[in-house]
């Protein structure tokens, strides 16, 4: 059956060579046979800007993506907060298309609205205020104009600031407030949402104005690869890894 895979939070970078290896697992195994893919932000672990394309560990990610082409895969891309300077440069390498968020889309016949997620997250103000810097098209281009390993050494630096700043907050504080959530179904008119960012998988049921929605919550890769199978009738999660044979079946929340 035609289906589409979705993935988001793999933070893959060549510290962790076990999601690499459940990454080049899932783009041979799964999605070479699916009709898209779709990554929905925090592909790498950072990305400091398109002119670090060349780089060892990411030109193979790169290539393994590029590889689904001959698949006749397409290949689809969201920013997430890691990696919010992806650029049309590496879409091309990647042979991907670039989309907004929120993304809206006719998935197999079901309305579907695609988000990174940390825009939901609107009871974090540190964080929403922090973002809204970063998304600013005057300072990312000021930030672009440095040398690369200038901005590496910056984002570091960020990367730092923000797992202290994490310490001190709630849990319920770093997820999606339920009202933002109400308010985006609402105004793109009751679909399914699917996002990532908050790195708690789930199926939610959202009642909104007597229409029932959907919001899948895809998982990071920390520990186990994961990908949301979605087609005509319907959503399953699963189980990647190229460590542990046979993969477990699919299963649904």
């Amino acid at each position: 059956m035609s289906h589409s895979l979705f993935i988001s939070d793999l933070h893959l970078s060549s510290n962790q060579p076990r999601s690499m290896a459940d990454f080049r697992y899932m783009v041979d195994e799964y999605a070479s046979k699916a009709e898209a893919l779709y990554i929905l932000g925090d592909l790498f672990e950072y990305w400091a800007g398109d002119d670090d394309i060349e780089d060892e560990f990411h030109s193979q990610v790169v290539a393994a993506l590029a590889s689904l082409a001959s698949h006749h895969t397409r290949v689809y891309l969201l920013r997430g907060n890691r990696d919010l300077l992806m650029g049309e440069a590496l879409a091309k390498a990647c042979h991907a298309t670039l989309l907004d968020d929120p993304a809206l889309i006719n998935l197999h016949g079901t309305p579907t609205l695609l988000s990174h997620g940390d825009t939901l997250c609107t009871d974090d103000v540190d964080y929403i205020r922090h973002r809204e810097r970063m998304y600013d098209a005057d300072f990312q281009r000021d930030f672009l104009s440095k040398p690369l390993a200038v901005r590496k050494t910056a984002i570091e630096e960020m990367r730092e600031q923000s797992a202290a700043a994490k310490q001190d907050k709630d849990d319920a504080v770093m997820d999606v407030n339920d009202a933002a959530v109400v308010a985006l179904l609402r105004k793109y008119h009751y679909p399914r949402l699917i996002h990532g960012h908050t790195h708690r998988p789930a199926r939610h049921e959202h009642i909104v104005d007597d229409h029932d929605c959907e919001r899948w919550v895809l998982g990071d890769w920390y520990q186990q690869g994961t990908a949301l199978r979605v087609d005509a009738m319907g959503c399953n999660v699963i189980l990647l890894s190229a460590l542990t044979q046979p993969l477990p079946p699919l299963f649904q929340f």
